[in-house]
């Protein structure tokens, strides 16, 4: 129980503690190698672009379908 009280009064040693296992965490971890980096990273943009894309133009028509029904309810 003393040293739950004591960590609890030293905020320096629990951040040092959390630092050196999440040193201890990443080392196990399996990172992936360059051409599958590569290939995630190139999937990744080319689907950002293309939902950017979808989401803008969908916008767009929304927009003018809007403001088609706004100036013939004002009489327009």
């Amino acid at each position: 129980m003393a040293s739950a009280s004591s960590s609890k009064a030293n905020p320096f040693r629990r951040i040092a503690h959390f630092w050196v296992e999440t040193v201890e965490e990443l080392r196990k971890a399996t990172w992936p190698g360059w051409i599958e980096l590569r290939d995630s990273t190139t999937l990744v943009i080319l689907t950002v672009i293309l939902l950017g894309g979808y989401i803008s133009t969908l916008d767009f028509f929304l927009a003018q379908l809007m403001q088609f029904f706004t100036h013939q309810a004002a009489g327009r």
